[in-house]
């Protein structure tokens, strides 16, 4: 996939977000202080932080998609896990801080019901987030961008956010105000529980995780069906932002030229160019296979060619 053409669905998707938000913290804030629903403001508050995150998620693919220079040889990918960590610290932040305003209302000897337009609202906004997560997870899976991602379940856990405060306000207009400032805690808690599982995929990342075996499979079965090549060894992937570097050994005939060698070599790196567009960079080392049977791994004898 093109940087440029990625890039472009990643900006497009940002500004949605940007519009999307801007719109509804208007609207919660406003009307959570005129219907006096606390569950209302705090979700007006978890839309503020959506809007300032993908502020930074637009900065950061802005950074990402930098060409390599001497500086950043292998260019600057992390950019975008970076722009991951940020924004699962402001969705922990978040949720920190309308827990602790839910506590204290839930505290207060007198709990008041919010007024009915605070309904309203809420159901446009769990509208309207549903369709921008939706979206945003879309474009987040074509392009695979963790950082598109992260902010696409900002809106998801908006939309929870939302049906936790469409609960405690009904139940508040009912007869039950308690259940307002309950809603709030309840979002918080949610808020948290995403914000720490993409704080530590942002992690996982930063620290050179290995991918799933599915995709280490398939960059060795790309590999090892190369002509010249009798086994695959020692494959490491690292992930920078949404691309992957490949580092790994094959052992050739150790009759053969270097040169044919090298040959080989290229026809592997082609082959697992091929098989994921993602993938940036690929560095083969090539060995001679002198002793297949007890060297190679147990993935490349059973796919074992013959000279």
């Amino acid at each position: 996939m093109d940087d440029k053409f990625r890039y472009e669905l990643s900006r497009r998707a940002s500004i949605i977000s940007i519009i999307g938000n801007i719109i509804l913290t208007i609207l919660k804030a406003a009307v959570a202080l005129f219907a006096g629903s606390i569950a209302l403001f705090a979700d007006a508050f978890h839309s503020a932080t959506d809007l300032i995150g993908t502020v930074i998620l637009l900065q950061g693919l802005k950074i990402a998609h930098i060409p390599p220079d001497e500086s950043h040889p292998y260019g600057h990918h992390r950019a975008e896990t970076i722009t991951s960590k940020i924004l699962a610290i402001i969705l922990i932040i978040t949720a920190l801080g309308i827990g602790y305003s839910s506590f204290r209302a839930i505290s207060s000897p007198d709990p008041k019901a919010p007024d009915m337009i605070a309904i309203y609202i809420i159901i446009l906004s769990i509208v309207v987030k549903e369709a921008m997560f939706r979206y945003s997870v879309r474009i987040g899976n074509i392009i695979k961008s963790d950082a598109v991602i992260a902010d696409a379940w900002h809106h998801r856990s908006d939309v929870f956010s939302s049906i936790a405060a469409l609960i405690g306000v009904g139940g508040a207009i009912l007869g039950f105000p308690a259940l307002d400032p309950l809603a709030g805690l309840f979002v918080s808690i949610l808020i948290l529980k995403t914000g720490i599982s993409i704080y530590i995929k942002a992690i996982n990342d930063l620290m050179d995780k290995s991918p799933t075996n599915d995709t280490l499979n398939k960059i060795r079965k790309s590999a090892i069906e190369a002509t010249g090549v009798e086994g695959v060894q020692d494959v490491k992937v690292r992930k920078h932002g949404s691309k992957l570097f490949v580092d790994m050994k094959i052992c050739v005939n150790g009759e053969i030229t270097v040169i044919e060698g090298h040959a080989a070599a290229a026809r592997a790196k082609e082959n697992i160019f091929q098989s994921n567009e993602f993938i940036q960079d690929v560095l083969i080392h090539v060995n001679p296979c002198f002793n297949y049977e007890e060297k190679d791994c147990d993935f490349c004898k059973k796919n074992k060619k013959s000279f």
